[in-house]
């Protein structure tokens, strides 16, 4: 067996792995947050009609150090709260390529200087961005299907509100699990009965994970197919620092390759010390990081081809502006 797949292998079972336990475990805390953040208040503090909602869904980015796929769960959690769209977006494109385990790895590898460009760029980009979406009416793009709330109780202002007809004995069952005869209105939910606020927590999260697996699958397999076999000659030839072009061609070659930003600085520290340039490793690391192959296979359960085009492009916009800024600055 060849070592090209060997690595290949090895990489889709590790991958299949890591998603699949990132996925149920991010789910899981969402379900379990929504249990106790009604969605009236997601959509009151990420509501695109305020300014300061674009800054908080970065905010919220940054503090949650995922990487681009597993980004997933948590942006369908903002879709069934009715957070606001541009917003929320804000959030997609924020989420792996700003949390401060990222920063201090790039102060610590390249200094202060490429890394501010770095931070600045994907901040910028990212608010840019999303404003514009949402001025543009792209949350047309969003699957219908994907804005339904959970059918698990607990996701509104009080949980006591939500009853349910059992057959068997004519009782009607809250969800915080009390019974309830006859017509008689639900009680307010006692300190006794939070644990009924999880019900169903587990559920909700397996279907949402059974939903995406097939995506989940595909995505892994085309990018362990590149991990595996994509010579990494290709990459120090083509994004060479004398090659005017390299960094689009940086980003372009980072899109496809799964692999989360504090991975790849390693790799970008290597590249730079065989002579490719500042701005080439900059591109590299916002396109490698800020979405691939994986995570548009995910992304197309939930968007249509028209907002998933819009995305690859913002992060594209990213990549090249932080790698050109660099060539001025740095």
């Amino acid at each position: 067996m060849s070592s090209q797949l060997l690595d290949t292998l090895y990489m889709f079972a590790f991958l299949a792995v890591e998603l699949s336990v990132l996925f149920l475990g991010i789910s899981l805390l969402v379900a379990a947050l929504q249990r106790h953040i009604p969605p009236a208040k997601v959509e009151a503090m990420l509501s695109s009609a305020r300014k300061s909602s674009y800054f908080l869904a970065a905010a919220l980015g940054a503090i949650t150090p995922f990487c681009s796929c597993s980004t997933i769960p948590m942006l369908k959690g903002l879709i069934r709260a009715r957070a606001g769209f541009g917003p929320m977006m804000v959030f997609l494109f924020s989420s792996p390529l700003l949390n401060p385990i990222i920063v201090v790895l790039l102060i610590a590898t390249f200094g202060l200087t490429l890394s501010t460009i770095y931070v600045f760029a994907a901040l910028i980009v990212s608010l840019g961005a999303g404003w514009l979406l949402q001025a543009l009416g792209f949350q047309r793009y969003v699957y219908s299907s994907a804005e339904q709330l959970p059918s698990g109780c607990g996701t509104g202002n009080d949980c006591s509100t939500k009853a349910v007809v059992v057959p068997t004995n004519s009782k009607t069952t809250n969800c915080c699990g009390a019974d309830q005869q006859g017509d008689e209105q639900p009680s307010q939910c006692s300190a006794g009965q939070t644990a009924g606020k999880y019900s169903g927590v587990w559920q909700e999260a397996w279907l949402d994970f059974v939903e995406v697996l097939p995506y989940l699958l595909v995505g892994i397999a085309i990018g362990s197919v590149i991990y595996g076999f994509m010579p990494t000659e290709l990459l120090e030839h083509y994004a060479g620092a004398d090659n005017p072009l390299a960094i689009p061609v940086a980003a372009v070659i980072g899109v496809p390759l799964y692999m989360r930003a504090e991975a790849v600085i390693p790799l970008a520290a290597a590249l730079m010390s065989k002579g490719v340039g500042a701005g080439t490793v900059l591109a590299l690391i916002i396109g490698s990081a800020g979405a691939s192959l994986t995570e548009l296979v995910l992304l197309r359960s939930l968007f249509r081809l028209q907002l998933l085009i819009a995305f690859v492009l913002v992060i594209f916009a990213m990549a090249m502006l932080a790698g050109y800024a660099t060539y001025l600055f740095f």
